[in-house]
């Protein structure tokens, strides 16, 4: 450690010099990083529900959702008639829409005086401007189960237009205009913008905001504790450079390795603006703490010292965000973890080399030497560390016990930790996109799309028969009010033949009736070109996760008692790619966390030389998890894929403050072998730096509170808390066992 330590200051110029090149280099690259907020694109490819999901958005046109309502006093009035064709024909020619469907372009079968007659449920070329014919358009529209609730809200005053995007577009760009277009419309009346492609376009917009907003308010928060804390510019000046480097190298090699910025990997900046200065404060400390006329000298001493707590600090921390690879149904989690733990790393080797060769290059010692004298007239190792380290020595039992009791106390709130994972419930309840999922929800059925897909011959009677058996279970669930299908569409025609709403029995007559729907708009969303694909689609109400799991399982037990060879059924859609989710979010949060628990016992294990101080060492921020899930429960605080992040967060930051103080424990054990003695220098000198990084990265986290996003407001809220449990417990908990530990030590040392 020294010889490196020696060779960072022989070399710093040429440090200086690689780290503004690469900073430039990446810098640049950051101008060509998208954000992306679709959630559908990041499911995983060889999960048979998200596949079948992003299968039918292929095959059948799409199954990006869009739905705007028109809410009015009557729909059925020719201004608002002309409104919705406008609407309409501003969504049909916005390139990457698939299709689109209103009252002014549905279909309609009917019978007629030849039997039966297709069209359009309104000719478009001459819209209805009498008021009687619109009376006796809405009488027709409520007599018909496939318009009402459907196309138009049940007390008349809203209308729907539903369309969808082609798969391989922009869709969040695509939703982007077709929202601004109707805008500018400036049309009379209320509109709401809902389903997935309004959803991930509206996620874009606040990602973006918290990026301007909320980053540069976190590092002047940060700032100024530092500030406060080190009362030098130098103090406050390099662990935000370190910090600010470390976000530029890493969202520039995001972009670079052909990556997005995602709901989740958006709070990487923050992250790393916290957890990076961490490093560069505890370096600063140590530099402090070393009193030399041979400033150089100082430097060197004080990083040998450092060095290896650091290193630990990174390794276990960049642990806890690569556990996320391990698990996770989400690739946007996957990711998120890769590149925070690369943005760790970075900060690691900038606290290391940078930092140093920067304050050796430009004479950035401290101006005023600190002595012993100065230090313990300093309020906080006067007033709160000195006095704990003593407490600590006198009442280790008790400092314990009150631990266990909380501890135990919080256990009973884990139990009532609740999942959600609709996108609906990560926007504020005045948000108008959240506002606008309620009103569909109400009035239209909701906006989260389901599909049934059929495999087998889309003209068989037995094929067809059984979809609409399935149509028929599917409303039995009270979420589900309308299903769309090419049976439905038979079963109607067959209807206004004259013979009876339901499915001929002769193939040759479903041939007869399937001719007349060749060329319609909807066919190609509904059944493949050579009829062997066929889907249901239809629309789930509810954004309970209870409901959807249970609507997943009634279904599911449905098609394995009817599945046949002549036909193969599968259920996907939103609530079944939830429920997945929202399994996913459980596993994935025990197979990270226990991942990380055992890699960071190992790491700090083997570096220290001893698997009972790993374990010793873990202990604290073991604690804090506790803590953190038994705040979830008891104070109602979700599983969600932000909230999911924490505790593994909490373990690979947490963990550093008791690297800290057990290496530095051992340090002064070995030079002094007075455990008191020992236990009293690592509170005052380690005691500090952890105090300072709490504060800092507590304050720098709270912030996420003012997000747009709750998932992002409630993971600044935990994270904050994990902090001031984690380092409170490496000042209390941490210290209080290593007395006691040692203590005996003593004990058996005399009886032998």
């Amino acid at each position: 450690m020294n010889r490196i330590a020696e060779n960072i200051v022989k070399f710093k110029w040429l440090i200086i010099i690689i780290v503004l090149s690469l900073t430039i280099f990446l810098g640049f690259q950051i101008s060509n990083l998208r954000i992306n907020a679709d959630i559908i694109s990041s499911l995983p490819d060889d999960e048979p529900v998200a596949k079948l999901y992003k299968d039918i958005g292929t095959e059948f046109g799409g199954n990006d959702m869009g739905l705007i309502v028109l809410e009015t006093k009557d729909v059925f009035k020719p201004e608002v008639i002309i409104h919705i064709k406008q609407i309409t024909d501003s969504i049909r020619y916005t390139q990457g829409v698939s299709t689109v469907t209103s009252l002014t372009n549905i279909l309609d079968v009917k019978s007629s005086e030849d039997g039966i007659e297709i069209g359009k449920l309104i000719d478009e070329n001459n819209l209805p401007d009498n008021q009687m014919v619109l009376d006796s358009l809405k009488k027709y529209i409520f007599s018909k189960e496939m318009y009402k609730g459907s196309i138009v809200s049940e007390d008349a005053t809203s209308t729907a237009i539903l369309f969808t995007l082609l798969p391989d577009g922009d869709n969040q760009a695509i939703a982007k205009e077709i929202k601004d277009k109707i805008v500018k419309m400036n049309l009379p009346g209320t509109l709401y913008f809902g389903g997935l492609p309004m959803m991930m376009n509206d996620f874009n917009d606040l990602i973006i905001s918290d990026m301007v907003w909320l980053v540069p308010i976190v590092f002047i928060v940060i700032m100024l504790i530092l500030l406060a804390s080190f009362k030098s510019f130098r103090g406050a000046f390099l662990p935000l450079l370190t910090a600010a480097l470390s976000v530029v190298w890493t969202l520039g090699i995001m972009s670079f390795a052909g990556y997005d910025l995602t709901i989740i990997s958006n709070i990487i900046p923050v992250i790393l603006l916290a957890v990076g200065s961490a490093y560069t404060i505890h370096v600063l400390n140590s530099i402090n703490h070393i009193v030399l006329q041979d400033r150089k000298q100082a430097l060197i001493n004080a990083l040998t010292y450092i060095t290896i707590p650091i290193i630990l600090a990174a390794l276990t921390t960049a642990i806890g965000f690569i556990s996320f690879v391990f698990g996770s149904y989400l690739t946007m989690i996957r990711d998120f973890g890769i590149f925070t733990a690369v943005g760790t790393l970075i900060a690691l080797l900038l606290s290391l080399f940078f930092v140093p060769a920067l304050i050796s290059a430009l004479s950035m010692y401290n101006k005023k030497e600190t002595t012993d004298k100065e230090e313990k007239n300093a309020f906080l190792t006067q007033k709160i560390l000195m006095p704990l380290a003593k407490t600590l020595f006198k009442h280790p039992k008790y400092t314990i016990s009150v631990w266990t009791i909380f501890l135990l106390l919080c256990i009973i709130g884990i139990f009532q930790i609740k999942t959600s994972v609709n996108l609906t419930d990560y926007f504020k309840k005045d948000n108008p996109t959240r506002v606008a999922e309620d009103v569909m929800q109400k009035k239209f059925g909701g906006s989260l799309p389901v599909f049934v897909a059929f495999k087998g011959d889309m003209q068989s009677p037995e094929v067809l028969q059984m979809m609409i058996k399935t149509e028929h279970f599917m409303k039995e669930d009270p979420n589900i009010t309308i299903t769309q299908s090419v049976a439905g569409l038979i079963e109607e025609m067959n209807d206004a033949m004259g013979e009876g709403k339901k499915i001929p029995d002769d193939k040759a007559k479903i041939e007869q009736l399937w001719f007349l729907l060749d060329g319609q708009d909807m066919m190609p969303q509904l059944a493949n070109d050579d009829l062997t694909k066929g889907i249901i689609q239809s629309k789930f109400a509810s954004a309970d996760n209870k409901d959807m799991e249970a609507f997943a399982d009634k279904m599911n037990g449905f098609i394995i008692e009817n599945q046949n060879e002549n036909y193969h059924i599968e259920l996907t859609g939103m609530p079944s790619v939830y429920v997945k989710l929202s399994n996913s979010l459980i596993n994935s949060q025990y197979s990270s966390l226990l991942i990380a628990i055992i890699m960071v016992v190992l790491i700090v294990g083997l570096i220290l030389r001893s698997a009972s101080k790993g374990i010793i060492a873990a202990i604290p921020v073991i604690a804090t998890i506790i803590i953190l899930f038994g705040f979830m429960g008891i104070t109602g605080i979700s599983l969600d894929i932000a909230t999911v992040l924490v505790a593994s967060i909490a373990l690979g930051i947490g963990i550093d403050y008791s690297i800290h103080v057990i290496t530095g424990f051992n340090y002064y054990l070995k030079e002094n072998g007075d455990a008191e003695k020992s236990i009293e220098q690592v509170i005052l000198r380690s005691g500090k730096s952890v105090v300072i990084n709490v504060v800092s990265v507590s304050a720098g986290f709270l912030i996420l509170l003012f997000s747009q996003l709750v998932p992002l407001q409630n993971f600044g809220l935990l994270v904050a808390i994990s902090m001031f449990g984690s380092g409170f417990g490496a000042l209390t908990l941490l210290p209080a066992i290593l007395i006691l530990v040692n203590r005996k030590r003593k004990i058996t040392a005399k009886n032998h």
